[in-house]
């Protein structure tokens, strides 16, 4: 009699379950960006792309225009003129950056000459928030950013800002690539770059040009040999990482491009990303609720076949 009880009151139950109405699924970033309609993506401006080549393979780099002309008119010239072409990798830096550049450029009698590039820049640190505001450009993220009061994204890229300043700038995260300078703030050319392969350096946003980041490759520079105990520079020249050629994507037959595609920032899609890496679910036991610009990223894909 009582199995017969317990058996009736685990069907009752059962029904109830099933009569219940579901928690809706939340769909994982795989299924948001799968089912993205194609026009939340955008291709590459070949303009404003380079392709540097290794002998392990390639790495794709998205320039900013947007934030720091100059030094994406001085890459422009120095990729087209073929720069950097033969030239290294200095340096790699556990947890910091992997930097590249002409090993002789401190001693002008051996210097790579920079072509029709310019030898004096301003600094571009940052630009007027407002602008980037009336643009329509910035996508900001609720969440709380300790290095910044405002945070979001521009064109693909993590952005910080501050009303009261009334200034907005690249920030550091993984993948960013920033051009080199010495003490003199107007000091970068964009000959010299480096790309973080570490845990954000946010200490330097505001105190260098953030010229782009990486959208492919990242494992290349990221898992080189690391330098010695002078900030991650190579001790000997055989120790540097050899750089076949960098070029503008636009200087590439557009059948030889890499046909990549970045998800727009400013896209129902994109949002719904950053909710879906807010809220984690699945195997997460435990969901963070929160998220900051340099714990995501602007997605990149293969472009469709048509």
């Amino acid at each position: 009699m009582k199995t017969v009880l317990l058996l009736a009151v685990a069907a009752l139950v059962s029904t109830a379950q099933a009569a219940a109405p579901q928690p809706a699924r939340i769909k994982s970033t795989a299924d948001i960006l799968r089912d993205s309609p194609a026009s939340d993506w955008r291709a590459l401006d070949p303009d404003n792309a380079l392709l540097m080549e290794l002998n392990t393979g390639q790495v794709v780099i998205e320039l900013a225009p947007r934030f720091a002309p100059a030094h994406v008119a001085n890459i422009r010239a120095l990729a087209h003129g073929g720069y950097f072409d033969g030239l290294a990798i200095l340096r790699v830096q556990d947890n910091f950056v992997t930097q590249w550049g002409d090993p002789d450029a401190e001693d002008a009698a051996k210097a790579r000459p920079l072509g029709e590039a310019k030898a004096r820049l301003p600094a571009e640190f940052s630009v007027p928030l407002a602008a980037l505001n009336r643009s329509g450009a910035f996508t900001r993220m609720a969440d709380v950013d300790g290095w910044a009061p405002r945070s979001g994204f521009a064109d693909g890229f993590p952005v910080a800002a501050d009303p009261k300043t009334g200034r907005a700038w690249l920030a550091h995260c993984y993948g960013t690539v920033g051009a080199g300078r010495n003490d003199a703030v107007d000091s970068s050319t964009g000959a010299e770059l480096y790309a973080v392969i570490g845990h954000a350096p946010r200490g330097l946003d505001l105190n260098i040009t953030v010229v782009g980041r990486v959208l492919r490759g990242m494992e290349l520079l990221a898992a080189l040999p690391r330098g010695g105990a002078n900030m991650g520079f190579y001790d000997k020249p055989e120790q540097r990482t050899a750089i076949q050629r960098v070029r503008l994507l636009a200087d590439i037959p557009a059948a030889e491009r890499p046909a990549l595609q970045v998800l727009r920032t400013n896209s129902a899609t994109f949002a719904a990303v950053v909710e879906a890496r807010r809220n984690r679910s699945g195997w997460f036991v435990h969901s963070p609720r929160h998220i900051e610009i340099c714990s995501t990223a602007a997605p990149v894909r293969n472009a469709p076949a048509p």
